[in-house]
């Protein structure tokens, strides 16, 4: 494989800020390889999205604003990312690690016979060849494994893996041709999300997160919750306090859980044990609130509260309003 193809996910009408990720990481794969670096945009509102993206390091974006891809579930998207993937030549496709991205990866790669690896957190080159580096069996285990004999890779990208980085605005738009009528098995009739789903959390500029160190599941509505709405953030955790079924996996943050990077991330009564850093280790700013001093997780943040959470927080949050 020589290119690298970024498949764009977008709803309503907000390209996700993983795509922007991807965007970035496509351009450093594609100079190891000595390829071209290209997107691929569907759906409605495509031509608009896409001129965002030349903002981003890439050669080639594709678009097509073709209504199906948001009428019918998933297989107006894989014909369209087969077409392009066959013009373009043998490519390592990049898409995210969503509930979109996994289906989109799962077709394609029975599409296009292509290698396969998920979870992936970061890349290694070695040998002319591209190796994808991944936490396997709930983060006991990290694998490198490398794409050996095959035309196409697909990847699927933990978003907040990588940084986004825009350079130049020089990408190309190309719109790609109306594919032949076919029927499609499925229909999208409506879409329903919760209030606090994976988009909340993983594109927060704030998370507010608690551990084990909360005692129970109320304090992350009562305490963690006013302040995360204080900051216009979202509420995360630590594996403990999902373990523990305080809150949803959905919550969790760490090696085994969602990966997150936003500007301010306040820790309460997370100790910080390295599988929570790694998840977390890319925001901007960290703040801790512990009763001990010296917590693992003192020793990464910008700023260490030592007192009870239960007295500090709810003062915080009574400031910031």
């Amino acid at each position: 494989m020589q290119h690298v193809i970024v498949v764009v996910e977008h709803r309503g009408g907000q390209t996700r800020k993983v795509t922007y990720e991807l965007a970035t990481q496509a351009r450093t794969l594609a100079d190891a390889l000595g390829g071209t670096a290209h997107a691929v945009i569907l759906g409605n509102g495509a031509a608009a999205l896409a001129d965002s993206l030349r903002a981003y390091p890439l050669d080639v974006v594709h678009v097509a604003e073709d209504p199906d891809a948001d009428r019918y579930l998933i297989d107006p998207t894989i014909d369209y990312v087969d077409v392009v993937a066959r013009a373009v030549g043998p490519s390592l496709v990049l898409v995210p690690n969503t509930m979109f991205g996994r289906d989109v990866a799962s077709r394609l790669v029975a599409r296009l016979s292509a290698g396969m690896a998920a979870d992936v957190t970061s890349f290694e080159f070695e040998n002319g060849r591209i190796a994808c580096v991944a936490p396997k069996l709930g983060g006991v285990t990290i694998t490198t494994c490398a794409f050996v004999d095959c035309d196409y890779g697909v990847a699927t990208v933990r978003p907040n893996a990588f940084a986004a980085q825009t350079a130049g605005g020089g990408a190309r738009i190309e719109t790609i041709g109306k594919l032949p009528a076919k029927q499609y098995a499925m229909r999208i009739e409506d879409e329903v999300e919760e209030a606090s789903g994976e988009i909340g959390l993983e594109e927060a500029p704030v998370v507010v997160s608690g551990g084990r160190g909360l005692g129970g599941p109320e304090p992350f509505s009562t305490l963690l919750k006013p302040l995360a709405d204080a900051l216009g953030g979202a509420v995360g955790a630590s594996r403990a306090a999902a373990d523990a079924g305080w809150v949803p996996y959905s919550l969790q943050i760490g090696q085994t859980g969602k990966t997150v990077s936003p500007k301010l991330y306040v820790a309460v009564g997370i100790s910080g044990a390295i599988q929570h850093k790694v998840g977390m280790r890319s925001a901007g700013t960290i703040v801790a609130v512990n009763k001990d001093a010296s917590a693992p997780i003192s020793e990464f943040s910008d700023l260490v509260v030592v007192g009870d959470a239960f007295a500090i927080i709810p003062e915080l949050t009574k400031l910031l309003k």
